[in-house]
């Protein structure tokens, strides 16, 4: 009798458990909308790009009047603080990245997590080089070096090592040639990372058409070759847009510009710019008492 009656209460409990595997099972579904839509909501890329390919390096497509980009969680590409050539015109040609001096064999990271989407050689351009599309919307192309670390749509953390310095492609000696791109669009990557202080500019960038070539030609004179002295022609071209006019070249100037940092002051300026207290204080209508703040501009010649 006992034998016999087991299978009936076995039926009983799965007729009692039903409505609730159910009801769990609805949990579980509004649970992973939720977080799909985090998900989405953490990761404007999903957005900002139709497609996903590993042939082209780059192709531009519509870019949003205005878009934010989330720069916290960073990583520096390279350690190195030296830039050789800025972005902007050169050579009669726009250089669409900053080239930034690295040996033969140093070991190039990540910017920030994503997707590694090109892994290829280009012999007459970048060389071995690597792209790689950011949760934030970014791209970034790492070019001219020696190997790959990564493979095509291999994940990748920011920090993680995705290849190493070297002199591929078309270059005139060993250096990272690195690029930001957003909707494959170049935008200047002084805008966002400070190679000489080994940080990005701020925890967000917020792009906007309108005043993007400006912008621009500031984060070249702040950041650039030789600080303000050397300046370049920003261009932008956005498919459908006015902007897609190459921009009027900004004018070379001969002010030179110091950012402030924490812990600096007239008289460190003075001694690292090779100047004196009184001139910096001439220059900027300042006295030797005022506090500096860290980000301050200050002219120094």
């Amino acid at each position: 009798m006992m034998l016999a009656a087991l299978p009936t209460q076995g039926q009983d409990l799965l007729a009692r458990q039903a409505p609730i595997d159910r009801k769990m099972k609805a949990v579980d579904s509004v649970a992973l909308i939720r977080l799909i839509q985090y998900e989405q909501m953490e990761s404007p890329a999903a957005d900002l790009y139709q497609d996903w390919e590993n042939v082209n390096a780059h192709r531009a497509t519509a870019v949003p009047d205005s878009f934010r980009i989330d720069l916290r969680h960073f990583c520096m590409p390279t350690p190195s603080r030296v830039i050789t050539s800025n972005f902007g015109s050169r050579w009669g040609r726009q250089h669409k990245g900053l080239d930034i001096k690295v040996y033969i064999g140093d070991t190039i990271r990540a910017a920030f997590s994503g997707k590694v989407r090109v892994v290829r050689y280009e012999a007459n351009g970048y060389g071995n080089y690597v792209v790689i599309r950011h949760h934030n919307g970014l791209e970034t192309i790492y070019g001219h070096m020696s190997k790959h670390l990564v493979a095509p749509n291999q994940d990748v953390r920011a920090g993680d090592p995705i290849g190493l310095g070297g002199n591929t492609g078309r270059s005139t000696g060993s250096h990272l040639h690195f690029e930001t791109r957003l909707c494959g669009v170049a935008l200047n990557p002084a805008l966002m990372f400070d190679f000489r202080n080994q940080d990005v500019v701020d925890d967000y960038y917020m792009f906007r058409k309108s005043t993007y070539s400006k912008e621009s030609a500031q984060a070249t004179r702040l950041r650039g070759v030789g600080g303000a002295s050397i300046v370049t022609e920003d261009r932008l071209d956005i498919p459908g847009s006015s902007a897609a006019v190459a921009q009027r070249s900004a004018a070379a100037v001969s002010t030179r510009l110091h950012k402030v940092q924490k812990g600096e002051t007239l008289y460190s300026i003075a001694r690292k710019r090779h100047t004196t207290v009184d001139a910096i204080c001439k220059l900027n209508r300042i006295n030797k008492n005022n506090r500096l703040k860290p980000g301050q501009i200050l002219k120094y010649n």
